[in-house]
C-alpha cells in the first residue's frame, strides 16, 4: 500500500515537472511562430494547436478502452509494434495521464492565448483598437468557434477511440517501435501487470 502511494505521488511530482516544460516550450514555440505573421496565418496556427490538443485525447481515450487480447495474437506472429501497444494497454492510467491532462490541457491553454494574440491582430489590421466594440465581438466570436471546435471535436475523437481503439493503438505500438528499433529510445517500460479488465 505504501509502495502504491509512493508510486502515485513519484509519477504525479514527474508529471508536474513534464507539465512546466512543455508549457514552457509550446508557450514559447507559439508565441514564436504567431510573432510578425498576419491573422489568417495566426488562426491556422490556433486551429493546428487545437487539432494536436483533439488527437492526443483521441490517443488517451483509446489507450484505456483498448484491451492487451488482440496484440497478443499480433505479438505471437511477431508483428512489428504489437509488444509495444501492450505496453500502452498495460499503463493506460500514466498514457491516458500524459496524452490528455498534459498534452491536452496545454494545447487548450496555449489555443487561447493564442487565440487573443490573432484577434488583436485581426483587430489592429482593420484600424479598430483594443477596446473598441468591434474588438469585443470578434474575440467574443473567434473564442466561441475555438471551443466549438475543440468540444466538438474531442467529442469526435472519444466515439473513434471507443470504437478503434485496437487499431489506433497498434499505429502508435509501431511508432514506439520505430523508436525503439531506430534510435533505441524506450518510451514505455514493460510492465507485466495486466490491466484490470473493466466491467
Amino acid at each position: 500500500m505504501v509502495n502504491k502511494w509512493k508510486d502515485a505521488i513519484n509519477w504525479s511530482l514527474a508529471i508536474a515537472v513534464i507539465t512546466l516544460v512543455l508549457a514552457a516550450i509550446f508557450s514559447i514555440v507559439s508565441t514564436y511562430l504567431l510573432s510578425g505573421v498576419t491573422w489568417a496565418v495566426g488562426m491556422v496556427i490556433v486551429f493546428i494547436i487545437v487539432f494536436i490538443g483533439i488527437f492526443f485525447d483521441m490517443l488517451g481515450i483509446a489507450s484505456t478502452a483498448a484491451d492487451e487480447t488482440p496484440f497478443h495474437a499480433m505479438a505471437a506472429e511477431r508483428v512489428n509494434g504489437s509488444k509495444q501497444a501492450i505496453q500502452i494497454v498495460r499503463n493506460a492510467d500514466r498514457f491516458a495521464s500524459f496524452c490528455n491532462d498534459v498534452i491536452g490541457d496545454i494545447s487548450g491553454i496555449i489555443s487561447g492565448t493564442a487565440s487573443a494574440i490573432v484577434v488583436i491582430s485581426f483587430t489592429l489590421s482593420v484600424g479598430q483598437t483594443e477596446d473598441s466594440l468591434f474588438h469585443y465581438i470578434v474575440a467574443v466570436v473567434f473564442t466561441s468557434v475555438v471551443a466549438a471546435v475543440t468540444v466538438g471535436g474531442k467529442a469526435f475523437g472519444k466515439s473513434m477511440a471507443i470504437r478503434y481503439s485496437t487499431p489506433i493503438l497498434f499505429q502508435v505500438g509501431r511508432l514506439f517501435y520505430i523508436l525503439e528499433d531506430k534510435f533505441n529510445i524506450v518510451v514505455l517500460k514493460e510492465n507485466k501487470k495486466r490491466k484490470n479488465k473493466r466491467n
